[in-house]
């Protein structure tokens, strides 16, 4: 099957033996993003209308903050961020404080209206992101990738059925893709490629979690841990995908 830019991350994930592939595309993606908005981008003016309106959701906000290669570069994003949103709702908040209830004038439940559709806007602006929506379409093009190549590159297929597991997260993101895209003969090989997997991966972290709630117990002391000491990590990674909290001790 002829190399694509779509199908060579995907190879390199499959070929590598981490937990989850998808996880990993999603990871090297997110460098990607994070590395372009702190790069020679940022002073693209095309760039910076979006940055101006948009800013970046929290989780990327912290992600950007941790990186110190252009700290000048982020403060200017930042700068410009700030003046744009202070002009969006600053005057609208002020104005939106309800006039008291006095005895000529009674009660009112307009104002809370207007406190909730304020709310919604500033919600909707915080969370906005150019990196999640950037991310959200690259793993979108990378499950329709996946589902390709399955039905239609024999070695990517025995690849993706001796893939040692996906966290729970991509597992559902990969089932709706395989409902949308794969004939009913492919979602059965595909299906039952990722429940063989995924119950291999229950029942080593299972074993590995129970064996590091018994070796508590003085009888267990001497006796070795075996794969245990990082189960609590890779279970978090296996049920909530790759988060960056979720390091091995």
């Amino acid at each position: 099957m002829k190399e694509t830019i779509y199908t060579i991350p995907v190879n390199d994930a499959y070929d590598s033996e981490c937990d989850c592939p998808i996880c990993l595309l999603k990871q090297r993606s997110e460098e990607k993003e994070l590395d372009y908005y702190l790069g020679p981008s940022l002073m693209e003016p095309d760039t910076r209308v979006i940055t101006n309106k948009t800013g970046f959701c929290p989780n990327h906000m912290a992600k950007l903050n941790k990186r110190v290669t252009n700290r000048l570069g982020l403060a200017l994003v930042l700068h410009t961020h700030l003046l744009d949103f202070d002009s969006d709702i600053s005057e609208d908040l002020k104005n939106s404080a309800p006039n008291k209830a006095s005895l000529f004038k009674g009660r009112s439940s307009d104002y809370k209206h207007v406190l909730n559709s304020l709310a919604d806007r500033i919600d909707k602006r915080v969370a906005s992101c150019p990196i999640c929506e950037k991310m959200n379409d690259s793993m979108s093009h990378y499950n329709e990738t996946i589902m390709y190549m399955f039905s239609h590159d024999s070695v990517f297929h025995e690849k993706f059925c001796n893939c040692k597991s996906h966290c729970l997260p991509h597992t559902a993101s990969l089932l709706r893709s395989a409902a949308t895209r794969l004939s009913q003969n492919d979602a059965s090989d595909f299906v039952t490629a990722i429940a063989s997997s995924n119950k291999s991966s229950f029942d080593e972290l299972e074993k590995d979690v129970e064996w590091f709630t018994l070796k508590f117990d003085y009888r267990n002391k001497e006796k070795p841990w075996g794969n245990s000491k990082t189960a609590i990590q890779r279970s978090m990674k296996f049920l909530s995908s790759d988060g960056g909290d979720f390091v091995d001790s």
